[in-house]
């Protein structure tokens, strides 16, 4: 007789999400089949056996109803392997007695002094594996400033299955990532609205130029790099005047200098670049956003957040915002594809006619709000897969206060800059402190070292650093990025290998500090 085992899993047993069934903390009950088939009951699929069952397990088994009949899952089994994988002791590889998986907070549960998992007592058991497990492809170490090296659980969720973009279980995933952004931003207010839409971080720009500002207002662009002058041009080409205030290069326009431009003239709204792309520099957002409500409150706070949101300190509501915009690919830690903004009730309220169909409010606001009450509503398909990719992501990053997540990025911020600083004695683009963001750092290249030889051989070390992007000085400067999970994940040496990699690569051209 075939049996179904209700096993509630304790934390310690499992670390990953595997589609229908999450399985990260303390979750649920989950079904498994007593003999070790693959099967779907209702919308859960798992694969697992009563013989490599985590040791410590509530376990009570029930028979199946004679009426009941249940068929394999041939597809489970290929998806659900992972499982498998690390379950399996009998498959003669030690690594995986331990149960060790790579996701950020694996090794936080496993180090905890009281033993949460019922051992067979063994002389050969007695050891925590050290070994970082991950089922990705080999491949060198992504310390870019975005796209970012993603949680193997994230990864997997982009596995799931196709399914309908209005269908149940999909439309219910949607309205979570919906409600968790709102905690991501920081934001309570009813009325702030937030955004997913299929697209990059640059769709973010289409969306406010299209939909806040008509042509002829007159808009305020605080320039600290790159994307200052490309935020800009968003705005010229639907028509607005888009006045620059630009810094040195790695600096920040000063408050003074904001204050100034602010009593000359009437700005519809103000963009701040929130971390830099190309510079690595890192504005004061609150201290600006204060003063412009001071100084001319009718004008609205729009923040480029898609270098920052997920690695920098951000308060939406405290802080008086009424656009952030971002994407997925960065401090989120999702395979790029989607663009996510908040917008205020006070943004929305002075929405312009759209001059956009794809990012118009208009044809987006009834969908996203059918979606987060959990009803169904079309405009234009979204990836399911990248949404729940998404999902996993935000519930992973909300098990953590917000706080320990942006002191993580700190600390690695600080480490790093420490390294290329003192260590190596190059300078950093952003040359003041205050100035520095904490997802990445960027640093000129010695005289004698290109880039053109730096890079490649970084490479073949494994880790893969992004070269300038700063038109002025492409050449002479390199970015390191330090987001997600190459920071909070404690089983990780992404940060170390790759400052040791960039000593040897530097050294090995020639530099000698």
């Amino acid at each position: 007789m075939d049996y179904i085992s209700i096993v509630s899993v304790y934390a310690a047993a499992f670390d990953f999400l595997a589609h229908e069934v999450t399985l990260i903390l303390d979750y649920q009950e989950i079904c498994i089949n007593a003999k070790g088939g693959s099967y779907s009951i209702a919308s859960t699929i798992i694969l697992i056996d009563r013989a490599s069952v985590p040791r410590k397990v509530d376990l009570r088994l029930t028979p199946l109803s004679t009426t009941t009949k249940l068929a394999p899952t041939l597809r489970a089994n290929s998806r659900l392997s992972l499982i498998s994988r690390h379950l399996d002791s009998k498959n003669g590889d030690n690594r995986f007695a331990g149960l060790t998986i790579n996701t950020p907070f694996s090794a936080e549960r496993l180090a905890r002094k009281e033993n949460t998992i019922e051992e067979e007592v063994s002389s050969s058991s007695s050891e925590t594996p050290t070994t970082t497990m991950s089922n990705q492809e080999p491949h060198p170490t992504l310390l870019i400033p975005g796209p970012i090296e993603f949680d193997d659980a994230v990864l997997h969720s982009m596995s799931h299955y196709s399914e309908s973009h209005v269908g149940p279980a999909f439309v219910s995933t949607f309205s979570e990532v919906l409600k968790m952004l709102r905690k991501i931003f920081q934001t309570t207010d009813p009325t702030s609205q937030p955004f997913v839409i299929s697209g990059s971080g640059t769709l973010g720009w289409d969306m406010v130029a299209a939909n806040l500002v008509e042509p002829g207002d007159e808009v305020l662009v605080l320039h600290s790099g790159y994307f200052g002058d490309s935020f800009a041009d968003c705005f010229e080409t639907y028509g607005v005047k888009a006045t620059q205030l630009k810094a040195t290069l790695g600096s920040r326009p000063e408050l003074s200098e904001v204050e100034s431009a602010l009593q000359k003239q009437q700005y519809k709204l103000v963009t701040i670049t929130h971390v830099d792309t190309s510079t690595g520099v890192l504005s004061d957002v609150e201290a600006l956003s204060a003063l412009v409500h001071r100084v001319s409150p009718d004008t609205l706070v729009v923040v480029d957040g898609v270098c920052s949101v997920g690695s920098e300190e951000l308060h939406f509501d405290d802080w008086g915002l009424d656009v952030v915009l971002t994407a997925s690919q960065k401090g989120l830690g999702c395979p790029a594809g989607l663009s996510i903004v908040m917008v205020s009730g006070r943004a929305m309220q002075r929405r312009t006619l759209p001059r956009s169909y794809f990012a118009s409010f208009k044809n987006w606001l009834p969908v996203m709000q059918a979606y987060e009450a959990n009803r169904p509503l079309y405009f234009a398909t979204p990836s399911p897969q990248l949404v729940r990719a998404l999902h996993t992501s935000l519930t992973q990053i909300l098990q953590r206060p917000l706080a320990a997540r942006f002191e993580a990025h700190r600390d690695a911020s600080r480490k790093v800059k420490h390294h290329v600083s003192t260590r190596l004695g190059l300078r950093q683009l952003a040359a003041d402190p205050t100035c520095q963001a904490n997802g990445m750092t960027a640093f000129f290249l010695p005289d004698e070292v290109e880039a053109t030889q730096l890079l490649p051989l970084l490479a073949r070390k494994g880790v893969v650093l992004a070269g300038g992007l700063h038109k002025e000085i492409r050449t002479r400067y390199a970015r390191m990025g330090h987001m997600g999970a190459s920071v909070v994940d404690p089983n990780r040496r992404d940060i170390d290998n790759a400052l040791k990699a960039l000593e040897e690569g530097l050294s090995e051209l020639g530099y000698k500090r």
